[in-house]
């Protein structure tokens, strides 16, 4: 009996586990450039595995390979973040010697961990919906921004940081995480969001609505106000701000910000000229009706910060970072709700925009929609 689409792509992700574990036990695995081509060549005979058995009746969406790859990717994430931190043995080891050292930092065992359970997620319900022909636009924003948040400080803070010496040919299987989410990007982009129907007039209604008719949105213009502040703030630290309470907010809330891995201090510019410029455009769209592009690009950012702030705060709190880089005892309250709230934000901002989205569409949105089902 053939098995459906996403169950397939399920149980062939569950394939890294004997890959990662007969791999680790061949004998002529001990080279970079062979754990390199070993790589490579995985990841192609998956992509072919998958071509073959789905020739009968292949998906509708190019995008299913992508996300059916990236699910069997997932699992040796996390494979590589459960072997680390010692609830298995014998699977990565190999990989973690030769391959991509710098894996076995808190940063880098964070995002395996995130992309071993987040992002595995998403990929199997991206599968499903996929499969039942059914609208996936918000969850593949939400990956879009999470995925390329991850490579935008991954791969510098591994180049510039303390680990720039042991860049490998392994480092090359990065590329695509770079290429193809620039490729799904396009493609999730043209797709349509599942809004709910409104009339002009409706619309027009939520228009006229002033800021203080509008009480979450004010709460949500405080937020964005905060992070901007915050943003910026944080930006100047990694630039070695001279002030005294730059130097007391470093070494009493996030000295993490000065370990020499680097990534927190490309996760700190990354925001401050990506973030830093989404942010202030929000409150413009907050307070002018219209902005239909929050529809698509809070989603982008959401996913963009829960990613960063997971490893941030994960790798500020985590054994594997050295103890003078962790967050004080006495600071730990503080490091973890201003960073909290400083995440959850974003999402609210994301969550308000799809399920009200009035206010964001422009008057002529149901109307278009009417005319392109009359022609």
């Amino acid at each position: 009996m053939r098995l459906p689409e996403p169950a397939g792509a399920f149980l062939l992700s569950l394939t890294a586990l004997p890959v990662s574990y007969v791999v680790n036990s061949l004998s002529v695995v001990s080279d970079p450039i062979s754990i390199a081509g070993i790589g490579a060549f995985v990841l192609l005979a998956l992509l072919v595995l998958l071509f073959f058995f789905l020739q009968g009746s292949p998906p509708n969406d190019p995008l299913f390979y992508v996300f059916a790859v990236f699910s069997f990717t997932s699992v040796i994430d996390l494979i590589i973040w459960l072997e680390e931190d010692g609830y298995i043995s014998g699977f990565m080891e190999f990989y973690m010697k030769e391959g991509e050292p710098y894996l076995r930092t808190a940063h880098g065992l964070l995002i395996c961990l995130w992309d071993g359970t987040v992002h595995y997620l998403l990929y199997l319900f991206m599968l499903a919906a996929i499969a039942r022909g059914k609208n996936y636009k918000a969850a593949g924003l939400f990956w879009l921004g999470s995925l390329c948040m991850s490579m935008l400080i991954f791969l510098p803070g591994n180049v510039i940081g303390k680990y720039g010496t042991e860049i490998r040919p392994a480092f090359l299987l990065n590329v695509p995480y770079v290429a193809l989410p620039v490729w799904a990007g396009i493609r999730i982009f043209r797709g349509h969001h599942s809004l709910p129907k409104m009339s002009p007039e409706k619309i027009e209604v939520v228009h006229s609505q002033g800021i203080l008719q509008r009480p979450l949105d004010i709460a949500l213009i405080v937020y964005l106000l905060g992070a901007i502040i915050f943003t910026l703030f944080r930006g100047l630290l990694v630039l070695d701000c001279p002030s005294d309470s730059c130097f007391t907010y470093i070494y009493q809330y996030e000295p993490y910000l000065k370990d020499p891995v680097a990534y927190p201090k490309v996760q700190m510019l990354v925001c401050m000229f990506y973030m830093l410029p989404f942010l202030c455009m929000s409150v413009y769209a907050l307070l002018n009706p219209g902005c239909s592009w929050m529809l698509d690009w809070t989603l982008i950012y959401a996913g963009a910060i829960a990613q960063a702030q997971f490893a941030h705060m994960g790798s500020s709190l985590y054994h594997r970072t050295p103890y003078t880089y962790r967050v004080p005892r006495d600071a730990w309250w503080v490091f973890v709700i201003s960073n909290s709230l400083y995440t959850l934000g974003l999402q609210f901002l994301a969550y308000r925009c799809l399920k009200n989205p009035a206010f964001f569409l422009q008057k002529s949105h149901h109307s278009a929609e009417d005319g392109k089902k009359q022609n």
